[in-house]
Parts: C-alpha cells; sequence; structure tokens
C-alpha cells in the first residue's frame, strides 16, 4: 500500500509485487528443504536492491524507504530459521547487492538512496537478531518440554546413520568373536571368552572360542580373578583354569578388563594348557587390542538393548491392535451368525447347517488370533529364565489343543544374554505351533538345558512326522533357521522314532546324547 501511495503509476508497482512473490516461491514451495528457502532469500534482497535503486525519472521509480523495509522479512526469516553464521551472510550479501545495484543505476549519490539503503541495511541485521532470539526462545521451551527425548531423537538418529556404515555392524555376537580372533593373533589360546555384566553379581557369555562345551564361571562370588579384574580394572594372570568343569590341573588364565571411561563394561578371558603363556609383553599387547575394542563393543550392546526394547514394544503394539481391532469384529461377526441361526424358520435346515458350519471357522479364527496374541505377549521374565518361558507357553498351548505337555527343564542360576534368550524362546514357541496345527499330535515333549553359555531347546511330537516336505521349504522353519544363525547357535530338525518330529537348538557346544522318547 505504500509503495502504490507514493507512485502515481500502478502497473509498475505491481510489476515489482509480482517480482517479489517471485523471489518467495522456493521457500514456500519447498519449506522443508534447505536450499530452496536459501535462494529464495537471496533472491529477495536482490528484487529489493534492483526496486530500490530504480531512478526517479522512470516510470517503475518507487521510493527506496518503502522497498528497503522489505529487507527486515528475509533478515527475520534466516535468524528465526537458519543460524547466525548464514544471517551474516545475508546481511553481507544486501550490503553488496544495494552498492551494485546503486552503480548500475547512478544512485550511489542520491542522498536518498545512500542514505536509505545504509539505515534499511542495518535494521536489516536487527530483524535478523530478533530472528535469532525468537530461534533460542522456542528451542530452550522444547527442550524444557521434553530434553530426554530430543536428546534421544539426536543421538538415535546418528547411531542409525553410523550403524549403516560400519561393515559388521553393531552385532555384540560379531564384534566379539572378531576380538577374541584378534587376541589369538597375540597370544595362543586353547579357550576364551567375552563376558559382559548383567547385574545380579554375574556376568553373562556374550561369546567364546572353545574345542568343545566350556562351563564357565560366571559368578563374583568364588574365589576367581574375575572380581578383582572388575573391581580393580587390571589384568590379572593365573594358573587356575576358570572352566568348572576343567581339569585340576594347572593352566595359564589370563582376565583382561573391558574399560570405557571410568566403567567396567566387560571381561576378556584367556586360557592355555600351556603354563607361563602370557609374559609381561604378552599381557600389555593383548590390554592395547582390548582397549582399542571397548568402546565399540559397548556401543554394540547399548544399540542391542535398545533394539529389544523397541521389539518388545512393536510386539505389544501388535497384539493391542490385533485385540482391539480384529479380533473384536470377528466375535461381532460370530454374535451376529447367532442371531442368523437363531432367527431362521424351522424348515430352514439346509441354512442353518451352513451358518453353523461358519459359525465354527469363526471361532477356529478367533481362537488362533487368541493363541498369537499370547505368543505377541509372551517373553522372558527377568527374574524367571528362559525354562520359566518356554515352560509357561507349551503348558498353554497344550491346553487349549488337548496336548498331553511333557517339560524337562534344568537351568541354572547363571542367565544367557537377554537377545539370545527371547530368540530361543521365539524358536521353540514355532516348534510348539508347527506340533499344534500340523503334526496332529497326542503328545508333546519340552526339554530346556541351560548352563551358559551353553543351552538346548528341544520340542518332539507324536504327531505325522515330516513326510516328503522338506523342512527348508516351510517359512517357520525358514525364520527358525534365520534365529538360530543370529545367535550362532545349530538348528536340527530330524524325524523322532517311532513317529513325528523332533526339533533341537544347541547353543555353546555339541548337544548331549539321547532325545525324548
Amino acid at each position: 500500500m505504500l509503495s502504490l501511495a507514493s507512485t502515481g503509476s500502478i502497473a509498475p508497482t505491481l510489476l515489482w509485487c509480482a517480482l517479489f512473490a517471485l523471489a518467495a516461491a522456493p521457500g514456500l514451495v519447498a519449506p522443508e528443504r534447505a536450499w530452496p528457502a536459501r535462494i529464495g532469500w537471496l533472491a529477495e534482497v536482490i528484487v529489493v536492491a534492483m526496486a530500490a535503486a530504480t531512478p526517479p525519472a522512470e516510470e517503475a521509480f518507487v521510493h527506496p524507504a518503502f522497498v528497503l523495509a522489505y529487507l527486515a522479512a528475509p533478515a527475520f526469516a534466516v535468524g528465526a530459521v537458519a543460524g547466525r553464521a548464514e544471517l551474516g551472510a545475508l546481511v553481507g550479501v544486501t550490503a553488496v547487492a544495494l552498492v551494485v545495484a546503486g552503480a548500475l543505476q547512478d544512485q550511489l549519490g542520491s542522498s536518498s538512496y545512500g542514505l536509505a539503503a545504509l539505515e534499511w541495511t542495518v535494521l536489516a541485521g536487527v530483524a535478523g537478531v530478533l530472528g535469532l532470539a525468537v530461534q533460542r526462545l522456542v528451542r530452550s521451551r522444547s527442550d524444557a518440554v521434553e530434553p530426554e527425548f530430543v536428546q534421544a531423537a539426536r543421538l538415535l538418529t546418528q547411531l542409525r546413520t553410523i550403524a549403516r556404515q560400519l561393515p559388521g555392524g553393531l552385532d555384540p555376537g560379531s564384534l566379539g568373536d572378531r576380538l577374541l580372533e584378534e587376541l589369538n593373533q597375540v597370544a595362543a589360546t586353547d579357550r576364551s571368552a567375552v563376558l559382559t555384566g548383567s547385574g545380579g553379581g554375574r556376568l553373562e557369555v556374550l561369546t567364546q572360542r572353545a574345542p568343545g562345551r566350556v562351563a564357565w564361571e560366571t559368578s563374583f562370588d568364588a574365589e576367581t580373578p574375575l572380581a578383582d579384574t572388575w573391581a580393580s580394572q587390571q589384568p590379572q594372570v593365573s594358573n587356575r583354569t576358570l572352566d568348572r568343569a576343567g581339569p585340576g590341573t594347572p593352566v595359564s588364565v589370563l582376565v583382561l578388563p573391558m574399560i570405557t571411561g571410568v566403567r567396567t563394561v566387560g571381561l576378556v578371558v584367556l586360557e592355555s594348557d600351556r603354563t607361563g603363556a602370557y609374559p609381561p609383553a604378552a599381557v600389555a599387547e593383548a590390554v592395547e587390542v582390548v582397549g582399542n575394542a571397548a568402546l565399540r563393543l559397548e556401543t554394540a550392546l547399548l544399540f542391542d538393548e535398545v533394539r529389544g526394547l523397541a521389539t518388545v514394544e512393536e510386539r505389544q503394539r501388535l497384539a493391542r491392535e490385533i485385540h482391539d481391532g480384529v479380533a473384536q469384529e470377528l466375535v461381532m461377526v460370530g454374535y451376529g451368525i447367532d442371531n442368523a441361526i437363531a432367527d431362521l424358520p424351522a424348515e430352514s435346515e439346509a441354512a442353518e447347517s451352513t451358518l453353523r458350519l461358519l459359525r465354527a471357522e469363526v471361532t477356529r479364527v478367533i481362537t488362533e488370533l487368541r493363541l498369537s496374541l499370547f505368543e505377541l505377549r509372551s517373553d522372558v521374565d527377568r527374574h524367571g529364565g528362559l525354562g520359566s518361558a518356554i515352560a509357561d507357553y507349551a503348558r498353554t498351548i497344550g491346553s487349549s489343543a488337548g496336548l498331553r505337555v511333557h517339560l524337562s527343564l534344568d537351568e541354572s542360576t547363571a542367565r544367557l544374554p537377554a537377545a539370545v534368550e527371547s530368540e530361543l524362546l521365539r524358536i521353540a514357541q514355532e516348534a510348539v505351533t508347527n506340533a499344534r496345527k500340523h503334526a496332529g499330535a497326542a503328545n508333546l515333549w519340552v526339554t530346556c538345558e541351560v548352563d551358559p553359555p551353553f543351552a538346548q531347546v528341544e520340542v518332539s511330537d507324536d504327531g505325522k512326522g515330516l513326510g516328503r516336505d522338506r523342512p527348508e521349504g516351510r517359512y517357520g522353519m525358514t525364520i527358525m533357521a534365520e534365529r538360530a544363525n543370529r545367535v550362532r547357535a545349530e538348528l536340527e530338525i530330524v524325524p523322532r522314532a517311532p513317529k513325528g518330529t523332533t526339533v533341537r537348538v544347541v547353543l555353546g557346544g555339541k548337544s548331549r546324547q539321547g532325545t525324548a522318547s
């Protein structure tokens, strides 16, 4: 309006307004993209400088003060959206654009143009500073409302980017295997393991390298170098094995702490059957290797914990959606069929028979959904353990399907890593579900033996067996194989004598002889 009032010609003023709108278009069309917005701000500054430098003799002349006032808009936007550096760059571009435009139009000597250009360049900087203040105010309020979530989102975004760039990802087991392989090049070992803290005065065996089963000592209460190394953060050399079932003869044992900052996040145990296998030079070199790997392993453990929490939450969310959505709708469909059967005339026997078959099928689907909900909600309780979780699931499924369930549980007080327990539980659930849905069995034998790092879960049935179908061709079998491979366990699916199928998954060593019969 001020521009229209300052000139007797409407058309040139509207032309400049159209140019202003065109300059602002990139930022309006793609506001979420940084570069279109920056291009728009620069274009606005250039258009303003051109309009302000129009000579008074031309028809398109508009008083510079009215046009230059528009410089406050892009300056404020840069301060509020971008930052201090970009604001300084924009003010500099503004000054240069005004000087160049004034020189091209011979307006630098004009007092009206020069004074107005100087004043509004300064005022544009002030507007930008106000934009910076608004930006800080908005951020401070956002951080004050939910600072933990803001920081968590920032860190998880960075972690996701880094995880995609790493060659082996952030799998703790793979990193542990790599560490033991590097240490084996430094000091030859017959048995080695990476132990991580789990709480409750015990350690968890993350990964190991050994020719057979090793019953590693994981308690801090025993008189072993474990507690001393954990507390002192210094390597310990001993001549007594940490294998509870190992020989009583002297061996060479080296326990190394994994330290990040001031925290001990894990221990590395190296054992050799040869005495004197770890001289000071080898210990020093091993300490350096472990020190370089400690931060990588802690990061992987943290990422694995976050991923586990996200998986549990997603399973719970799916269970809620199924329960509140399709399950309730199917129940209403069942009620509708019941009402339809009740309203049928007495002579409609064919229609009634069809509706009753449909009602039985709806009931079956509802039962399957309820069992699926139970499976989604099932997890390994931090106090109960893997055996308890498998037993609860087998009893519930067996009761609903009319199966006689025979349980054999042998579980030590030591625990496997939470991610490993979860995968073994899912394998057992899939095996039990297959026996219920496809085997036509009357009996179900479930065996669970846990003695970290060893674990064996076995599910057998007396159903019709595998027949001619190859287990590798079934989707459920493929999922079980993928889960076993994820935790570096061995999966075996074999016929059971005299009939039926046995699914066996073994972690951390060879399985013991004998199966359920």
